[in-house]
């Protein structure tokens, strides 16, 4: 049995949320130990998630998740939620509230910054590894290398990952056309029949990337997600769906985990329509 202090008070603050958790150590049961290692992975999911979807990513009875909840000091999963919800409404906060708030934690030099942002990239490598959908990455794959054009769309944060996607498949002749949004040009009606799309886009998302899977869903091009969360509104538009965890370090969310798994994606893409 874990000999962590349920009766202990709530964490007050995002900041002793994570310090709560790093308290807890190594000493609890396994499903309790499986509920710590998956929410620190998925911090920023919080607030949008149910139990069910938590409990669901640990690999735990939901009954595990709201004990966990408890140990924290939580009078269960609804208060927990409640802090991230507030500490995050109406969104995260922007540039300059991430700025000052690292100030005021004492972050310290650019090397313990970058410390940090090492760590953050392990942990959201490591659980990439361990939440991949093997099965739904071979889907992707096949639908990829079974198209005709394909189709890369991702603003905003998710830009550099569909600008890498693009470039990694030129360089191995695959056929591919960025959809970037640059001079405002539209260009949806590019999409034809035995295409696919990629699409990726990550909370809050991109209402261009969901408008143009929405549009290939009508014109019956098949589309590949990469998202954050089953609860994507990119889900339901998608053939394939390829979810990847980011961990952040002071509201600034890396790249690192979805970057590997573009790479992945693509060179098992270009592999595939080679050896066709």
């Amino acid at each position: 049995m874990s000999n962590v202090d349920a009766s202990v008070a709530a964490p007050a603050s995002v900041e002793e949320f994570h310090d709560r958790l790093a308290q807890i150590g190594g000493d609890l049961p396994k499903r309790l130990r499986q509920c710590a290692d998956h929410i620190a992975a998925n911090v920023d999911r919080i607030a949008v998630s149910t139990v069910a979807e938590l409990a669901a990513g640990a690999d735990v009875p939901p009954s595990a998740l709201m004990r966990f909840c408890q140990i924290l000091g939580f009078s269960g999963f609804s208060e927990m939620q409640k802090l991230f919800r507030e500490a995050y409404a109406p969104g995260r906060p922007d540039y300059a509230t991430r700025l000052k708030n690292l100030k005021q934690n004492g972050a310290g030099s650019p090397a313990a910054l970058l410390a940090e942002f090492v760590e953050a990239g392990r942990q959201s490598l490591e659980a990439l590894a361990k939440a991949t959908d093997e099965a739904a990455l071979a889907r992707a794959v096949a639908l990829l290398a079974g198209a005709g054009m394909l189709h890369v769309a991702g603003f905003r944060r998710a830009y550099p990952v569909s600008s890498y996607l693009a470039y990694v498949f030129e360089k191995m002749s695959v056929p591919a056309m960025l959809h970037d949004g640059a001079g405002k040009l539209d260009h949806r009606f590019a999409l034809r029949a035995g295409d696919a799309l990629i699409a990726i886009t990550f909370a809050p998302y991109s209402e261009e990337t969901l408008a143009l899977a929405t549009e290939a869903r009508e014109r019956g091009v098949a589309v590949v997600a990469i998202t954050d969360h089953a609860s994507s509104p990119l889900v339901p538009l998608s053939d394939a769906i390829l979810t990847v965890p980011e961990v952040d370090f002071g509201a600034f969310r890396s790249l690192s985990a979805t970057i590997a798994l573009a790479l992945a994606l693509a060179v098992s893409v270009g592999s595939a329509r080679d050896s066709a």
